[in-house]
């Protein structure tokens, strides 16, 4: 964006840097219209620039550039092969989780689900995403810790969000990219030929940026104003739990199993938060919601919904994918959300079974549902995982009950007290991949971390026509992004 009127800032995006003019921050702000809790984000205009002098000395327009964030992510959710939020179906894809439609030809999603992604086809859409995102977090800290006209609370309140999300993308482009570039400032000079960070050390600035968000994060879930609800409070910002769910996260992805009970401990012993009924889960502000993404296009509930549900045509076009034999076959013939989370469609002879977390697809339907992030089940399961890492196997075997008890399936401390270490392990893994089936890339990151991507994907890749290569459990960075910094290097196999 290049403006000619020397009083506006501008800035563009360049890969994974941020090319500032002037050395004066331009922070394009989506003007929203703040209009009842119904509505937290409602976008009505585009992007539009203001000058960061103006941005950040009023609480109001300050509020604005994190508000925008969370809707634009909310928004970008409505292309299958683009944005951010789609994460769920396009790792599914590379997983075993989900089928592509044979009817399908789109190159970048056949290449997903073929495990056959390449600079030209696809898998680079996130690295191209979380960056612009990376760089506008970068810009609202440097200009929040330099802002005089913010009241206190707000200045902290948004320091503590932007913290939180930037970790939050950073989590993700390591775990789909491995080594990655790390950018924590608007400095052109210095991003355009940064190479690769060790994922230690992105890590690291992953859990101090939480460790950061934790303290600034207010404990309560605030408005659009950063005050606290005086009703049913919408879970659309993030607060200190939200903050701790992804810490609590990172610890378990880095083997640091006290670290990662005591945080989901937090969580779990709050009281704040309990697990709802398998029917209330994904409601707008369930019980069990730590944070959610509140729809943002007229008419429409979770593009979710839109992406999963097949209609009474059938699979194709916009509903290409549907769940694999491979989940189906994993569930434990009395679970119950085989019959509350799944859905199917009949056409013909055949009968294709989709995710039905998210049931409300109808244009112009009220709005029911939020599309959930962060939900206290995933804390059960990892305070089980790290106990039982630590040989704690009955305070495990209680936390993975509280899931197996509400999913209507027989208790572990009844059916086998005595299980062993190594048998209870795989009983959490399993668990994690039934309860978060389809939700924000678990099941293709579960099979990474773990050590059992080649295991799983080599048998089941020649299933999806594709053949499995151990290089394809990272995704490749963008060529024109390489071409560009001479000190960025590619993933291998690309």
């Amino acid at each position: 964006m290049i403006s000619n009127n020397k009083n506006i800032h501008f800035k563009y995006y360049l890969g994974n840097r941020i090319i500032i003019k002037k050395r004066i921050l331009l922070i394009p702000v989506i003007l929203i219209a703040l209009i009842s809790c119904k509505k937290f984000v409602d976008v009505s205009v585009p992007y539009t620039a203001t000058t960061s002098n103006t941005v950040f000395n009023s609480d109001g327009t300050a509020i604005a550039v994190l508000t925008g964030i969370y809707a634009d992510l909310s928004q970008k959710g409505n292309n299958l092969s683009s944005g951010f939020t789609n994460i769920s179906t396009m790792t599914g894809l590379s997983a075993d989780e989900l089928k592509l439609h044979s009817g399908i030809s789109n190159v970048s999603q056949v290449a997903y689900y073929r495990n056959d992604l390449s600079t030209s086809k696809g898998g680079f859409e996130y690295w191209q995403v979380c960056y612009p995102y990376i760089a506008k977090c970068n810009a609202a800290i440097e200009a929040l810790n330099n802002a005089t006209g913010l009241s206190s609370n707000v200045k902290k309140q948004l320091l503590g969000e932007a913290k939180f999300l930037r970790a939050f993308f950073y989590f993700y482009l390591v775990n789909l990219y491995g080594d990655v570039p790390l950018v924590t400032s608007t400095d052109f000079k210095v991003n355009q030929s940064l190479p690769r960070s060790q994922k230690s050390e992105v890590y690291k600035q992953i859990i101090s940026d939480l460790k950061d968000a934790q303290e600034f994060l207010d404990n309560n879930y605030l408005n659009e104003t950063l005050q606290a609800y005086t009703g049913t409070p919408e879970k659309v910002r993030p607060n200190k739990f939200t903050a701790t769910s992804l810490l609590s996260r990172v610890y378990l992805y880095n083997s640091e199993w006290s670290n990662a009970e005591a945080q989901a401990s937090l969580i779990i012993n709050s009281g704040v938060y309990s697990l709802d009924s398998l029917n209330g889960v994904f409601l707008k502000n369930s019980k069990e919601a730590i944070w959610q993404l509140q729809p943002t296009r007229s008419g429409r509930n979770t593009e979710d919904a839109w992406r999963f549900i097949i209609p009474a045509s059938g699979p194709g076009g916009n509903y290409p994918v549907y769940l694999s034999n491979n989940l189906l076959n994993s569930f434990e013939i009395a679970d119950q959300r085989k019959s509350k989370w799944i859905g199917t469609r009949t056409i013909g002879t055949n009968t294709y079974s989709y995710p039905y977390k998210y049931k409300s697809a109808t244009l112009n339907a009220p709005v029911t549902e939020y599309l959930m992030v962060f939900r206290l089940g995933e804390l059960y399961l990892i305070r089980a995982e790290a106990r039982t890492k630590q040989n704690n196997l009955s305070g495990a075997i209680s936390d993975l009950d509280n899931i197996r008890q509400r999913a209507g399936l027989p208790l572990i401390a009844i059916i086998n007290p005595g299980i062993s270490q190594s048998d209870l392990l795989d009983k959490i893994l399993h668990e994690r991949q039934i309860e978060l089936f389809s939700e924000w890339a678990h099941r293709w990151l579960d099979l990474k971390r773990t050590g059992n991507v080649d295991a799983v994907m080599t048998l089941v890749a020649p299933q999806k026509s594709g053949v499995w290569q151990t290089t394809d459990h990272l995704y490749p960075i963008p060529i024109t992004d390489i071409q560009k910094d001479p000190n960025l290097t590619q993933n291998s196999g690309y």
